[in-house]
């Protein structure tokens, strides 16, 4: 793959980068995703000279890359979501988790939200999927001891979020680790946890003050589409189905933790506990892969995105978008040293888009990481700043994930969301400053 012959640019150019700059400005005015993308895709192709047959075989690549492998990963992970909805097996789970923790207070209320979200969430690798199976379930619950919606709302968006990086097959996850080369040991010991207790915590310490506010103001109203939990019958083919999906879960990344398998390895791992699924639920054939395939087509709009941005991404690399960029950070951030890398990096993911969040990683990671080879940062420590610059966006102002958490909470209260969301995102910004300067010294 080259420059065309009438391409408009030389490679390295800043001018390569446009195409970026077009996607960018498409999404901030409302545009969706994939419209930005496609935008920025003829961009670039006008600007690097890629006549339609070059333009073919860039799409054609695309399919077999890392982000083409992320999109159906995130789809297979749809489709199994769907089973393991429509078997029970989610909302075992949520039972399970409820019943044994024993909401009788606001804090137990608290951490049965926490702990189930995590768990949903990072099973199904969606955020707003994994809330709303949790949603009619958990809300009469923690209702009765109190909690508001506000409360509710804040603690379901930070949870999810934290599912999705706990989760060993979620494409947040999959992608960090494919980019940094670390382990999945090392990105939750050096970057995932410590983020998360500090996000959590903090999300703890606002939603307690917002709780006191709004106690007796906010009150949620019980509907029908509701589910008392004291009603709700596992059968005993749904708790063995529960049962042998979770140990075929813990065996499979076990193995492939210790095997060091790569990113592929998720897809088969997708397929295996689908057949799982269906088989202990005893689905017909057929039905059970309808359900995947309803499931799988949820995410054909996000695998679309993935390959689009690789696709851009390609041909901004061919004119030396990335590399040009790189060079100018260098002569404005190097002299900071890693701190200094990390923390740039930091802000410049979390005061930017709502993108999809692997594509995100993909956009920090490509812009700095010839910066952080030169100052020598370990990726143990640069897996914080693409953690910060993907989670930390959705906490500084409204976006498409915050509102979908607002419907799922049946939450109104946008302000009270907000307020609690830039304390987690400022305790967020100090942990990052924090971990710039002692996270190298331990590494």
């Amino acid at each position: 793959m080259e420059l065309g012959s009438w391409a408009l640019i030389s490679s390295p150019s800043l001018l390569a980068l446009i195409p970026l700059l077009v996607y960018l400005i498409m999404v901030f005015r409302n545009k969706s995703n994939l419209a930005g993308l496609i935008a920025g895709v003829i961009v670039a192709a006008v600007l690097t000279g890629q006549d339609l047959e070059a333009l073919a075989s860039i799409f054609t690549a695309a399919l077999g890359s890392f982000l083409g492998t992320i999109g159906l990963i995130i789809m297979f992970g749809s489709g199994l979501g769907y089973l393991m909805d429509k078997t029970g097996v989610s909302h075992t789970l949520v039972y399970w988790i409820v019943k044994r923790i024993g909401v009788n207070s606001e804090k137990k209320g608290m951490m049965a939200i926490i702990i189930s979200s995590i768990v949903i969430c990072g099973l199904l690798g969606t955020l707003a999927g994994g809330n709303a199976v949790i949603a009619p379930v958990i809300i009469p619950v923690v209702a009765a001891v109190g909690l508001t919606p506000t409360a509710v709302c804040a603690l379901l968006r930070v949870s999810g979020e934290v599912g999705l990086m706990v989760g060993p097959l979620t494409g947040v996850t999959i992608a960090t680790m494919g980019v940094t080369g670390l382990s999945y040991g090392k990105l939750m010991l050096w970057a995932v946890i410590p983020f998360s207790i500090v996000w959590i915590g903090s999300t703890l310490f606002a939603v307690g003050k917002i709780q006191k506010k709004y106690r007796g103001v906010e009150v949620y109203e019980i509907t029908d589409d509701m589910v008392d939990i004291n009603s709700i019958e596992i059968t005993k083919e749904q708790k063995l189905t529960t049962i042998l999906f979770i140990l075929s879960f813990i065996l499979l990344v076990c193995f492939g933790i210790i095997t060091k398998q790569g990113t592929s390895y998720a897809v088969i791992v997708m397929l295996i506990l689908s057949v799982i699924i269906s088989i202990c639920s005893k689905l017909e054939i057929d039905s059970a892969i309808n359900i995947f395939v309803d499931g799988a087509s949820q995410m054909t709009n996000m695998f679309l995105v993935f390959i689009f941005f690789e696709v851009m991404f390609s041909m901004i690399d061919l004119g030396g978008g990335f590399d040009a960029l790189g060079q100018l950070l260098t002569g404005l951030v190097s002299a900071a040293g890693k701190a200094g890398v990390l923390i740039v990096a930091s802000l410049v993911g979390g005061f930017g888009i709502e993108a999809a969040a692997v594509a995100e990683i993909n956009i920090v990671h490509e812009m700095f990481i010839n910066l952080v080879n030169q100052v020598n940062l370990p990726m143990e420590i640069w897996a914080t700043a693409i953690l910060a610059a993907t989670r930390i966006t959705g906490s500084l102002y409204p976006t498409a994930n915050l509102a979908g958490q607002l419907g799922i909470a049946r939450c109104s209260n946008m302000k009270g969301v907000m307020k609690i969301s830039w304390i987690g995102a400022a305790a967020l910004w100090a942990w990052v400053i924090i971990w710039a300067f002692v996270g190298p010294m331990l590494a």
